[in-house]
């Protein structure tokens, strides 16, 4: 058999020892955080009946959809000509959907709202979860997007009521401010977009509006508004657009002008902007020292958005989005349960370790898994090693023996490597005497320490 090169997909990763220690620590931090806000743990199965994924997240998240090939004779019951048509075309989605059952999740949302209508006799309401799984996107990999990456969801469903948002935003200052990670938290709200949109003369054009809008800040205003006009946008309507793509102030201070601009056009648009003035107040009254701004040009692609929305951006390093979300009135209704309002934020775990390995803000005790490392003299010293080893182990102490009794240099070698900060000597003078040598790896400096004081020593 020939020698093969081993190699994993474009846009997924192995993670080392090191690596995973950090996104430990990561998890374990942003865990932390939910549970204290009461919301309880949840995972949901990596692959969804592609009728549960399909249509959630429009044309664009569609295109982006991992399927998964049915079992067995897949092609059995095609048409020959069909499957001819769509290896020619440029869209061979309909074939794939009919060789294609199920699909993995494109994101958390979606299966959750699946999970709560499907249990909703076996739920408390309103019903709190956090979910922390892999998520996947058929996208171009490039720096800080992946194929495959994880997601730190919390959602709450089953109220309308706005101290949800307020929650949320809480939640991201809570974990950002553990983290050590300075960011700005961008709101609107799809209510506004829409009056917007009505003002504009365009409420059909709703979600093109949004979804060419919401790539200002990464595309330019020049390079929206020609996508607009692709969009089949009227030149008065781009015109009339304009000033509202380009306000300037204080959150008080664009609420003000946005009121002004569509009061008089939109009563979904003005309950939209009553809703982020709630919110405002709520943090304002909190004292809130996240910064958040309001930005109108902010959209959220996803087409289940009905309310509030969010976006996380850090201040100190380069990169994109690395936390969002917002309220979704009637997600469930889809699978079966109507009027059902659920709101709930994301936090992108792969972009977000990113930030922390570019700002160096990993504690440097994240990645010591051992603490100490008993040397191995040979066959006559290992019992009182292995014994000493057990109660160390016992008392919450990761510690290991080497396990052959080599040079030395060559065990204090792999000590050094693994990053173990000290090495215990347990010789033939040291159970003798029944006191231990511990050397700090760092510094070099030994003590002799009573075996019964160990555990306390290392600790």
């Amino acid at each position: 058999m020939a020698i093969q090169k081993p190699s994993i997909p474009k846009g997924t990763r192995d993670f080392s020892p090191v690596e995973m220690a950090r996104r430990n620590y990561l998890f374990d931090t942003i865990k932390s955080v939910f549970r204290r806000y009461g919301f309880a743990p949840l995972e949901t199965p990596s692959m969804e009946n592609l009728s549960t994924l399909l249509g959630k997240y429009g044309d664009e998240g569609d295109k982006l959809l991992f399927k998964v090939l049915n079992s067995g004779n897949f092609l059995r019951g095609i048409d020959p000509e069909e499957m001819q048509s769509a290896v020619e075309s440029d869209n061979p989605v309909v074939l794939g959907n009919k060789i294609c059952e199920k699909g993995l999740r494109y994101d958390l949302t979606v299966p959750f709202a699946r999970y709560v209508v499907q249990h909703q006799n076996e739920l408390t309401f309103p019903f709190k979860r956090y979910q922390i799984q892999p998520v996947w996107r058929a996208d171009r990999p490039q720096k800080g997007r992946y194929r495959e990456f994880y997601q730190c969801d919390v959602d709450v469903i089953g109220t309308r009521s706005l101290l949800n948002e307020v929650e949320l935003i809480q939640i991201v200052q809570d974990v950002f401010a553990a983290l050590r990670i300075r960011v700005t938290l961008k709101i609107n709200n799809r209510k506004i977009l829409y009056g917007i949109s009505e003002t504009i003369g365009h409420a059909d054009k709703m979600m093109d509006i949004t979804m060419a809008i919401d790539k200002l800040d990464k595309i330019g205003l020049e390079a929206v508004n020609a996508e607009l006009a692709d969009r089949g946008l009227s030149p008065e309507a781009i015109d009339r657009l304009q000033p509202i793509l380009s306000l300037s102030g204080t959150n008080r201070e664009k609420l003000a002008a946005i009121t002004a601009i569509i009061g008089e056009h939109s009563a979904t648009g003005m309950k939209g902007i009553e809703e982020v003035t709630t919110i405002l107040d709520y943090i304002d009254a909190l004292e809130v020292t996240l910064p958040v701004e309001l930005d109108l040009s902010l959209a959220r692609g996803l087409n289940y958005y009905t309310g509030a929305i969010f976006e996380v951006k850090a201040m100190d390093f380069p990169m994109g989005s690395i936390c969002g979300g917002g309220r979704y009135d009637d997600l469930t209704g889809i699978f079966g349960l109507p009027d059902t309002s659920g709101v709930g934020i994301s936090f992108g775990a792969d972009r977000i370790y990113d930030v922390l390995l570019g700002l160096d803000l990993f504690p440097a005790e994240t990645t010591q898994s051992v603490r100490a490392l008993f040397v191995n003299f040979g066959a006559a010293e290992e019992t009182a090693a292995l014994r000493l080893l057990t109660q160390v182990r016992r008392a919450g102490i990761a510690a290991e023996i080497y396990p052959e009794a080599v040079k030395m240099k060559k065990q204090f070698d792999y000590a050094q490597k693994r990053g173990i900060l000290y090495m215990v000597f347990v010789g033939e003078s040291e159970i003798a005497s029944r006191t231990a040598t511990v050397k700090n790896i760092v510094t070099g400096q030994q003590e002799n320490v009573p075996f019964d004081q160990l555990a306390e020593h290392l600790r």
